[in-house]
């Protein structure tokens, strides 16, 4: 993260003011970096993860640390646990969502949990796990959204993907994402499917996948290495890209297959530092 939030500041005029944006996968990341982002533009975010406290994961982040460093730049954010592979989860996410702040302006679907295994060895438990978490979490959660977004004629869903979703050559080095790149590939078709069914509503769906980021989850895999360190991104870059992306006019900016350096390109933005 760039700065710290004693020198940046919270917009609450921004270009965000008054809506209520759901991030899963915020504890850390992407997700957090979208969060914070968000937040900058005077939204009010709800952060959803598996882990609420430091101490819960290996990894470092949690929740309440993203809300803690939104709340000290003067943004509003609330955390709700949530593990996406369970229904009760993600229903409850988007009913205290509701509770709290009112009906669901902007969703990110953000979440993921991967495993990097050869197909012939997949076990089913896993391949269903990431399956409920990366297509059918973003598919209800989206879902219970809808019928809000609808009423208001206005909304913006956005699915985070990854270029795991595009086709590998056949003689790429590596494997084990075989999996992982069905998943994404999946995320991929349903955004625009909906896109096309609620462009009528004046609600914008779209996808990004945001190149490689140095984010916790990519050193813990070790996907960076020598011959792709070169092409490591900001994560500063992603939040400003997602951010284009969930504001505007939606029938103008829908159905759209994005990534994060193009978006940055296209629209000649500057990213932010982050709160």
């Amino acid at each position: 993260m760039a700065n710290s939030s004693t020198e940046v500041k919270v917009n609450k005029d921004g270009i965000l003011a008054g809506k209520v944006a759901v991030i899963t996968g915020a504890s850390r990341g992407i997700g957090e970096a979208l969060a914070r982002r968000y937040a900058m533009e005077g939204a009010k975010v709800v952060v959803s993860a598996r882990t609420v406290d430091p101490d819960e994961h290996a990894l470092p982040g949690s929740l309440n640390e993203t809300v803690k460093q939104i709340k000290a730049a003067g943004g509003e954010a609330m955390a709700v646990k949530a593990d996406l592979s369970n229904a009760e989860d993600r229903h409850n996410l988007i009913k205290t969502t509701e509770a709290e702040y009112g009906e669901v302006d902007i969703l990110v679907n953000n979440a993921a949990v991967t495993f990097f295994i050869p197909v012939e060895t997949f076990p089913e438990k896993r391949f269903r796990l990431m399956m409920d978490v990366q297509v059918w979490a973003p598919f209800e959660l989206s879902q219970l959204v809808l019928p809000g977004m609808k009423e208001r004629r206005s909304g913006w869903i956005l699915n985070i993907s990854s270029h795991a979703a595009l086709h590998p050559r056949k003689d790429a080095p590596g494997g084990g994402g075989t999996v992982y790149g069905m998943c994404k590939a999946a995320l991929e078709r349903f955004t625009t499917g909906l896109a096309q069914e609620v462009y009528k509503y004046n609600i914008g769906v779209n996808v990004i996948s945001p190149g490689l980021v140095a984010t916790p989850g990519v050193i813990h895999h070790k996907l960076i290495n020598e011959r792709n360190k070169d092409r490591v991104t900001p994560v500063e870059h992603m939040a400003e890209a997602c951010l284009r992306l969930c504001h505007g006019d939606p029938q103008s900016l829908t159905g759209r297959i994005d990534y994060a350096d193009q978006v940055i390109e296209e629209f000649k933005l500057k990213p932010a530092d982050l709160i």
